[in-house]
């Protein structure tokens, strides 16, 4: 006889894990095309399907504490007062939670008058009886009062983690008590500042462990407050009522007036269709893949069953067109002749759409497949190219003339992949560029670009998936010429068509909010410069790097050495938990160390970096994890992306990433290596001009971030000092600190720096005491003080956020738009942020449209005057050239002119710049 199943049951903390995915999001959110944000639903879901996926349970359920409150609120009308209102995102989120919930057949439940927690513990206690084992998924310590044998606690993973079971000794531990049931009992001392539970004022968490631990529990502590000093007896005594009040707050009811019943609580099987309905509608394509891959195939079909939870206000997800429902050409072209005579068609449209199709994405790796085109809606041709690279461009060659022809407009989706890929077999490609993925980043920065996205948005249409052609496993297994012709001719035929029909509707959207001048004059035209840029490379000595690396891990190890003296022990410095352990327990470098949501002490560099002054242990513990990050990050992996044709490293320069419009880059992120700290530009040394006949050049925007704040606030104090050449420090120190500029001291124009940066990024009091060091009192004058100096900053970062309020966006110079949804939130944190982005982001996005406006003025010169000389990085307001050493006077003169005078501005654009035989001289 087989063994029976073990009997697991899992019980959500549904608003627990609802807040905890919307805020790992806050500063990314995910929106779909309607504008929805998705976040807290994605993590949500997301937490749901690593938990079946990994932990199988037999039985579940998701309980969301009901609407209208707990009786906690009637035994103490503060309960929860002082939280902020919930987001309106989570409050939008919720009922498709629910729906989705419904669409797995998982109960949601919820009892009037109790909290989730409440609900949690009923049913936890009676499944322990009917010989359940319980986890209850939740990140709040709270639950840990209801861990038994039986029942335990499920930290859902965290930061890649991975999950924290919590079961009697893992509370023991944590609490430091004998019997889980006592965690109330501290909870009750201490309170909780989030659910607004009194306690006993002055008694920490420390202290409320020690405390319990020692004496037992509150009864016996009150019964010998005799023994404690002075001052704790006396807040007992006088808070002994509300003590007892929190009691009764922070218990968890096990008696709720609800049954377990065990059948409606096993896991059923999912309605595939359902949940394809709302994830389409929610636009979760990923997610569609990863839940339909779990499941097995031939697994019965639930039979449909009409959900009784939610009324009937479901929303039905719109039915997409798919290619077998649409009247449609594609046809593959092959011979000579039917080559001549589709270039000869090509030549003859205004524009043209095309596509390439490729063995990888790795464009250095890659070999050309194929090519389809698009001129005409439904109407499409694939080329397919031979393998190798001689046979490939002979066919190539009779296609050059319609790529080359700088009259005829060229359309595609990632168009630069496709320029390179060309570029690579010798096919150069002119006239107007219209990008569809770079279109739709324009209008709705902060969402998805991809072009089924694209098509289920606009045109109602669900393409064909790379999966479908060569399998989940196909991405790194297969090819696709390993693809059969009829399939790969309509994959790649539908591509252009779908980039075709989007061009013609994305265009007009883009007339709308005014963006028609950016997109043709900065980021399209930005892809060619981008193309250039990235196949020219930047040679990397790998000598440099080695030898680098093991000066680093030289003085690693004597620091590592140092550490250990000074810990008494030898330890993994690496592991957040054993250093915590050893800081706070062991050499108890503070009384109030913090910890994280699992309960570990909290090592983060913020931390750390607030202790320095605590033990001599603590800036040898930063340093070492500033070597360990050098090392991995860049000096042991930049050679690995040393690409062998060209002896250099080829980045990838990404247009659709940041919401602000700044250029980004991976593969390696060459925008992150450090400059700020001597070791971390040592790593600069190792980039090197092409040979000995070239030289690095650096030409650097000079403080264009505050330029632009001058001139966008028009605040005349600041917009002389610029015209006068002061330096802008010193004038704010002497302004905010009313003295003359000759009695500036080092230490104020310090303070001023911070305070000109910081204000940019809407710093408040606290931001700048953090980062001054200084107490908030005194951050408040100076911010004040800087207010009264240039109150047309004042006023510029009002009108930002009116104008936000207002119009829901923001504008930059060139009127790229950054969208606002949360700037009327209700929750002061989601609020602020909004407001912050709205003062930063007119300013950082002007600063992005700036450069590139001048990479594309640059790029266009050195075209036409023929020089060796390239552009080969750009890292924020700094461009690298690699200069033919002949034309450097020649290249100086084009880069500070077009940098210069790109734009017209109230104060002038300053140029900085330097030539070295590396990146770090040049800098």
């Amino acid at each position: 006889m087989a063994e029976e199943q073990e009997k697991k049951l899992f019980l959500l903390d549904a608003y627990a894990l609802i807040f905890r995915a919307y805020y790992a999001f806050i500063k990314n959110p995910m929106l779909n095309s309607g504008g929805l944000n998705t976040s807290a639903i994605f993590g949500f879901t997301s937490a749901l399907e690593e938990l079946l996926t990994k932990e199988k349970p037999t039985h579940l359920a998701i309980v969301f504490d009901p609407p209208g409150g707990s009786f906690r609120r009637e035994l103490f009308p503060a309960y929860k007062a002082n939280r902020l209102e919930t987001p309106e995102d989570i409050k939008k989120s919720v009922p498709f939670i629910k729906k989705i919930a419904a669409a797995y057949h998982i109960p949601v439940l919820e009892v009037e008058k109790f909290e989730a927690d409440d609900v949690i513990g009923t049913l936890a206690r009676q499944a322990e009886k009917k010989g359940f084992t319980t986890f209850m998924m939740t990140p709040d310590k709270d639950f840990a009062q209801l861990v038994t044998e039986n029942i335990r606690m499920y930290k859902p993973s965290r930061g890649g983690n991975g999950p924290e079971i919590w079961g009697i000794e893992e509370v023991k531990k944590r609490f430091g008590i004998d019997n889980p049931s006592k965690v109330i009992d501290i909870l009750a001392l201490m309170g909780d500042a989030s659910d607004n539970i009194p306690g006993a004022p002055g008694i920490g968490e420390k202290t409320s462990q020690k405390l319990i631990s020692g004496y037992g529990n509150l009864k016996l502590l009150y019964e010998n407050l005799d023994q404690l000093p002075e001052k704790q007896k006396n807040i007992l005594k006088e808070y002994r009522e509300q003590v007892e009040l929190s009691y009764l707050l922070a218990t968890i009811r096990d008696d709720v007036p609800i049954a377990f019943e065990e059948e409606n609580l096993r896991l059923g099987i999912p309605d595939k269709e359902e949940l394809k309905q709302v994830f389409a509608e929610l636009e979760f394509k990923n997610m569609i893949n990863r839940v339909l891959g779990r499941l097995k195939e031939g697994q019965p079909e639930s039979p449909p069953r009409q959900s009784t939870l939610f009324g009937n206000d479901e929303m039905s997800a719109r039915q997409l067109e798919r290619l077998q429902t649409i009247n449609h050409r594609y046809e593959a072209v092959e011979g000579e002749e039917a080559l001549k005579k589709l270039a000869s068609m090509l030549e003859q449209q205004k524009e043209f759409c095309f596509d390439t199709e490729t063995t990888s994405l790795d464009v250095h790796e890659a070999e050309l497949v194929g090519i389809s085109f698009c001129w005409e809606a439904f109407k499409a041709y694939y080329v397919p190219l031979p393998a190798g690279y001689d046979r490939a461009t002979e066919i190539l060659r009779i296609l050059k003339n319609p790529f080359a022809e700088k009259t005829i407009g060229k359309i595609g989706q990632n168009c630069k992949f496709d320029l390179e890929m060309l570029h690579k077999y010798g096919v150069a490609v002119n006239g107007e560029i219209f990008d569809t993925m770079i279109a739709h980043y324009l209008l709705h920065p902060e969402g998805r670009h991809n072009l089924n996205h694209l098509a289920e948005t606009y045109l109602n249409y669900s393409p064909v998936t790379i999966e479908s052609l060569i399998g989940e496993k196909g991405k790194e297994q297969a090819s696709m010429r390993d693809v059969p012709r009829e399939k790969i001719t309509e994959y790649a035929c539908e591509d252009a068509d779908i980039a075709f029909r989007l061009k013609q509707l994305l265009e007009k959207e883009l007339e709308k909010p005014g963006m028609t001048e950016l997109a043709k004059k900065v980021e399209m035209p930005l892809i060619r410069v981008l193309v250039d840029m990235e196949m020219y490379g930047m040679k990397v000595r790998e000598d440099v790097l080695n030898e680098y690396s093991g000066v680093l891990s030289t003085e690693i190890e004597s620091l590592e050495n140092k550490i250990h003296r000074l810990a008494g022990e030898d330890f993994n410095i690496s592991s957040p938990k054993q250093l915590g352990e050893i800081l706070f327990e062991k050499l108890k470098i503070s009384d109030k160390p913090g910890r994280t949501p699992t309960g570990q002490y909290s090592t983060n560099e913020e931390v750390l970096m607030r202790l320095t002054d605590s033990h001599e242990i603590v800036p040898l513990i930063l340093e070492h994890r500033t070597l360990k990050k050098l090392l991995s990050t860049y000096v042991e992996t930049l050679p690995m992306l040393i690409k062998k044709h060209s002896g250099k490293i080829h980045t990838s320069f990404n247009q659709t990433v940041t919401a602000t419009g700044r250029l980004s880059s991976n593969q390696p992120n060459l925008q992150n290596i450090p400059i700020r700290e001597e070791r971390g530009r040592e790593i600069r040394k190792a980039f090197v001009p092409s040979d000995k006949e070239y030289i690095l050049l650096s030409a650097d925007y000079s403080q264009i971030e505050l330029r632009l704040m001058a001139h966008m606030s028009k605040d005349p104090a600041m917009i002389n000092a610029f015209i006068r050449s002061e330096d802008i420090h010193t004038a704010t120190a002497a302004r905010v600190f009313k003295i003359d500029p000759a009695q500036v001291t080092r230490e104020m124009r310090g303070k001023a720096k911070t305070a000109n940066f910081g204000i940019i990024y809407g710093i408040s009091a606290f931001g700048l005491s953090q980062r001054l060091n200084i107490d908030r009192s005194k951050a408040r004058a100076l911010i004040d003080g800087y207010f009264e100096s240039y109150p047309g900053v004042k006023r510029y970062m009002d009108n930002c956020i009116k104008q936000a309020r207002d119009n829901g966006y923001v504008k930059t110079i060139m009127g790229r738009r950054r969208n606002l949804p949360d700037i009327h939130s209700r929750n002061a944190v989601v609020r602020g942020m909004a407001e912050r982005n709205a003062i930063n982001s007119p300013i950082q996005g002007s600063a992005a449209d700036i450069i590139k406006l001048a990479m594309v003025a640059v790029h266009e010169t050195l075209n036409k005057r023929g020089l060796r000389s390239a552009m080969i990085l750009q890292v924020h307001d700094e461009l690298i050239f690699d200069v033919y050493r002949p034309e450097l006077e020649e290249l100086k003169n084009i880069v500070k002119k077009e940098m210069q005078e790109v734009i017209l501005l109230d104060v002038p654009l300053v140029v900085e710049m330097g030539t070295g035989e590396n990146w770090l001289e040049a800098h």
